[in-house]
């Protein structure tokens, strides 16, 4: 196991480090005749960029993407499509002072437990910009649920103690936040620049609904959908723990109100549960109401102030990062949620 793919019917293997040449993906299983072009996935490459706002890192990417193969005149071939984007705005000078010092709360020192090496330079393979590959690949996993009226929504529930109240869906693009409550979109901003004066950094809780997705769907025991959720999510860089439904909140509740009474819907000639605390996941396969869950993501690591660490000799080094970096990244983090979770939905689906 290299650890570099995900998937079986709809596999993704992404490529390339933060301030190398390129970061790209291939992915081997899209199906034939599939209208698409490289604005249905510049459209989503596009949320997820940096320099979006004054709380998202000022690293100048535009980000575009060239499909360099699987798709002729407008349509897949349902040969592997092959997508890249070139790295534009590299400063790996920036890292020079860190180079051989380990970063708290990075990924440098088990890089270089495990391999002997490292690219210090923005984190190399373990940065959040290896994600833009996930992206681009779920854009296309998007496009294919689209045709199965699946939709994949996720906003920013929470930043530190401040908690979205409001659900209002129209609202999350119309933010730099992403928050479907503009009310707490504001006090979460106001939170970030605050931090952000200190050179610390914030966290929150991004929150997904999949809604359209039918019953059935998950395979036990040990490919379950919410299991398989967990597993996509949990790979995604500053992603520190998944909850679905009533999550840990299970914990402190009794059966009787945790359980989900079933009864027959006649207006949509369906079981249905009156409520969801599962949800939308029994036994690992979804029971065709929304699929609800909750990803925690940390404070990111880097950060202005001076801190203390050592080298690769073990001797105490004490570092302060310069550059350009995300206060907070809950927002950027959206996108990339909604990907993974497209992937694992196309995956278990398995549309051809």
């Amino acid at each position: 196991m290299t650890g570099n793919s995900f998937g079986e019917n709809f596999k993704i293997t992404t490529f390339g480090e933060s301030h190398g040449k390129a970061i790209g993906v291939v992915i081997d299983g899209v199906p034939p005749n599939l209208n698409l072009d490289e604005q249905d996935i510049q459209l989503e490459l596009d949320r997820r960029r940096p320099a979006q706002s004054l709380i998202t890192s000022q690293r100048m990417e535009e980000d575009r993407v060239e499909i360099l193969s699987g798709v002729f005149e407008g349509k897949t071939l349902g040969t592997p499509v092959c997508m890249i984007v070139f790295n534009r705005d590299q400063h790996p000078k920036d890292y020079e002072n860190l180079k051989n010092k380990f970063r708290p709360g990075h990924a440098d020192f088990t890089y270089f437990a495990k391999y002997g090496v490292y690219d210090y330079r923005g984190g190399g393979r373990a940065s959040g910009r290896e994600t833009l590959a996930r992206v681009a690949a779920g854009a296309i996993a998007k496009k294919i649920l689209s045709q199965e009226n699946i939709k994949i929504i996720g906003y920013t529930k929470s930043i530190f103690n401040i908690e979205a109240k409001k659900f209002d869906y129209d609202e999350i693009e119309k933010n730099p936040l992403r928050c479907p409550d503009k009310i707490a979109a504001k006090r979460m901003l106001k939170k970030i620049l605050e931090v952000q004066k200190k050179k610390d950094s914030v966290g929150g809780v991004v929150e997904v609904v999949i809604k359209g997705c039918p019953a059935g769907i998950g395979e036990p025991v040990f490919n379950k959908l919410d299991a398989m959720l967990a597993y996509a999510m949990l790979s995604i860089p500053s992603v520190k723990a998944f909850e679905i439904g009533s999550g840990f909140n299970c914990a402190t509740i009794l059966g009787s109100q945790q359980n989900d009474e079933f009864y027959y819907d006649r207006k949509l000639k369906r079981i249905r549960t009156r409520t969801n605390f599962s949800g939308g996941v029994l036994g690992g396969i979804s029971t065709g109401e929304n699929i609800v869950f909750r990803i925690a993501v940390k404070p990111p690591s880097s950060i202005g102030q001076k801190q203390r660490s050592v080298d690769v000799d073990g001797k105490r080094r004490e570092i302060e990062i310069a550059g350009r970096h995300d206060p907070c990244i809950c927002p950027r983090i959206v996108p990339v949620a909604e990907a993974m979770t497209a992937l694992v939905l196309v995956n278990l689906l398995k549309i051809r």
